[in-house]
C-alpha cells in the first residue's frame, strides 16, 4: 500500500463520533474546547511560525476570538516554520505535487497531500498524516447523509456501487487524491470507482460515463447541471441512483433541475482544501457544520463577529484535527450565516448557510453546429495547472471572443498572456469549439466581491439567460 491509513485511530475517532451524534451543544462544545486546547498547545511548542504568532499566549486559558487571524498568504510566505515537521519543505512538496503519477500517495510515507486551487489567488499545499485522515474519514462516512438507508443497509461495503468522480483530476487536488485513496485502501472496489476529467469535451465525458454506467455521481453543481442537460437530450444510457455535490454553490433552482434530470436524490456538502468535511447535508437539506472538530467564525470586515443570521464578510477556520500544519483562525475567504433555529433531524451540530464558487459556466459556439458549455472549474484549472497564472478575470464577449484581464505587466505579463492564450485555444479545440479570438488586458486590478474573492469567469449576459 502506498496511501496511509491508522485503523486504530479510525475506530476510536469513529466511537466518537458517532456518540457526539447524539450528544448535547454543551458536550458538542466541550469536545471542541478541549481539542482547541490540544492544538494551541501543539501549535506554540512545535510551530516556529506559531510560537511567534501567538506570543504570550496561554493555551489552556486563551479565549480563541482575541486570538489575531492568519491568511493563507502570510502561512505560505513561511510554509517551513509553519509546519510542525521539519521533514516537510515546501519546495520538496511542490516537486511532488508537479508529478500527475504519484496521486493518492504517501509522501515520505506517512503524509498525504493535496494543493489547493488559486481562488484566493495564492495557491496552497496541504498535508494530513494518517490521524487526521481518520477524522475526515470517520466524518464522511458516518454523518453524510445516505439517500437510500436501505440499500446501504443490505450492501455496507457499496459492493453493488458504480461511484464516479467528475471534476479535475490532472493535479492533486483533494477530491482526485481522496478518489485515488479509497481505490487502494480498498482494492476489491476499484474496477467500479472511477475519476472522469472535466477538461475533455462534454461528447468525450458522456461517452466515457455511458461506458462506466456510474450508479453515484460525485461532481460539481454546474458540472451536474451540464450532464442534466445531456440527460433531457437523451445522450445519457444510465441512471444514477445518487447524485453528490460539494465545491460550488447548489442553489435551489439548481437542486430541483438536478432532481427532476436525473430523478434522484441529491446531497449536498461543503468542505476546503484546509478542512475536507467542514458540513454535512441531512435529509431535511440543512448543512450542520462538523463543530466537534473544526470551528468557523462568520466575521465582519473589521474581523467582529457576526450576528447570527447575517452574511459574514469572510470565515475564520481553526482546524481541531490537524496538528502537522496548524490552522487557527485562517481566513478562509468564504461567505456564510449561521441560522437560530434548531434542525428537525434533531442534530445538535449548528446549522449554517454557505456561498461558495459562483463563476458562470460559458456556452460557445461549437463546431458541431450546437453550443457548447464551458465548466467554469474547468478553464480555471487550465489557467493555473497549465499557464501558471492565478490573478487573472476572464469575460466572455460573445459566443467566439474571451477576454481576459491579467494583473501582471511588462514582459513577465506578455508571456504570461501569450501562456494563458495558447491553453485557452487548446482547450477551446478540445472542447469541440469553433475557433475561437482571446482579448487581452494587462495591468489590470482584479474585480472583487464583498468576500474579498475575485469571481474569475464571467459570462456575457445572453450567455447567462440562455
Amino acid at each position: 500500500m502506498t496511501t496511509i491509513f491508522d485503523p486504530l485511530h479510525f475506530s476510536a475517532v469513529s466511537m466518537d463520533v458517532l456518540t457526539c451524534a447524539q450528544g448535547t451543544a454543551q458536550a458538542i462544545a466541550a469536545r471542541q474546547q478541549s481539542r482547541l486546547v490540544s492544538l494551541l498547545g501543539s501549535a506554540m511548542r512545535d510551530s516556529r511560525f506559531y510560537r511567534e504568532h501567538l506570543h504570550g499566549t496561554k493555551p489552556d486559558t486563551a479565549a480563541l476570538g482575541v486570538l489575531p487571524p492568519v491568511s493563507r498568504q502570510a502561512l505560505m510566505d513561511r510554509f517551513d516554520d509553519w509546519v510542525t515537521d521539519p521533514q516537510l519543505k515546501l519546495s520538496e512538496l511542490r516537486a511532488f505535487t508537479a508529478d500527475s503519477q504519484r496521486i493518492g500517495q504517501a509522501y515520505l510515507g506517512q503524509y498525504l497531500v493535496w494543493e489547493s486551487s488559486g481562488t484566493s489567488h495564492q495557491p496552497g499545499i496541504f498535508v494530513q498524516n494518517a490521524q487526521t485522515m481518520a477524522v475526515y474519514d470517520a466524518l464522511e462516512a458516518l454523518r453524510r447523509n445516505a439517500p437510500r438507508p436501505l440499500q446501504r443497509w443490505f450492501d455496507p461495503l457499496a459492493l453493488a456501487e458504480r461511484i464516479a468522480y467528475v471534476g479535475a483530476t490532472s493535479g492533486h487536488f483533494a477530491s482526485a487524491v481522496s478518489m485515488q485513496r479509497l481505490r487502494e485502501l480498498h482494492p476489491w472496489l476499484a474496477p467500479s470507482m472511477r475519476s472522469f476529467s472535466i477538461l475533455q469535451s462534454t461528447r468525450l465525458l458522456v461517452n466515457e460515463l455511458n461506458a462506466f454506467a456510474p450508479t453515484v455521481i460525485a461532481t460539481y453543481p454546474t458540472v451536474a447541471a451540464v450532464l442534466a442537460d445531456e440527460a433531457d437530450r437523451g445522450a445519457l444510457h444510465f441512471a444514477p441512483s445518487e447524485l453528490w455535490t460539494g465545491g460550488e454553490t447548489l442553489s435551489p433552482a439548481v437542486r430541483r433541475r438536478l432532481e427532476l434530470g436525473f430523478g434522484c436524490a441529491v446531497r449536498n456538502s461543503y468542505g476546503a482544501s484546509e478542512f475536507m468535511s467542514i458540513a454535512w447535508e441531512c435529509a431535511q437539506q440543512r448543512m450542520h457544520v462538523n463543530a466537534d472538530w473544526v470551528i468557523l467564525e462568520p466575521v465582519d470586515a473589521q474581523g467582529r463577529p457576526m450576528p447570527v443570521s447575517e452574511w459574514s464578510y469572510t470565515t475564520l477556520l481553526t482546524n481541531l484535527a490537524n496538528h502537522v500544519q496548524p490552522l487557527i483562525r485562517y481566513d478562509l475567504g468564504d461567505q456564510v450565516r449561521l441560522c437560530h433555529k434548531p434542525c428537525d433531524c434533531g442534530s445538535a451540530l449548528p446549522v449554517i448557510e454557505v456561498l461558495g464558487r459562483r463563476d458562470d459556466a460559458m456556452v460557445m459556439a461549437g463546431r458541431r453546429g450546437q453550443p457548447v458549455t464551458l465548466l467554469p472549474l474547468a478553464l480555471t484549472t487550465v489557467l493555473e495547472d497549465e499557464a501558471g497564472v492565478f490573478d487573472f478575470h476572464l469575460c466572455q464577449r460573445n459566443e467566439r471572443t474571451l477576454l481576459l484581464r491579467l494583473a501582471l505587466e511588462g514582459p513577465e505579463g506578455e508571456a504570461a498572456m501569450a501562456r494563458c492564450r495558447a491553453v485557452l485555444k487548446n482547450f477551446a479545440d478540445a472542447q469541440e469549439l469553433m475557433p475561437i479570438r482571446v482579448l487581452g488586458e494587462l495591468g489590470q486590478a482584479m474585480p472583487r466581491g464583498r468576500s474579498g474573492k475575485g469571481k474569475r469567469i464571467v459570462a456575457c449576459r445572453a450567455a447567462r439567460t440562455r
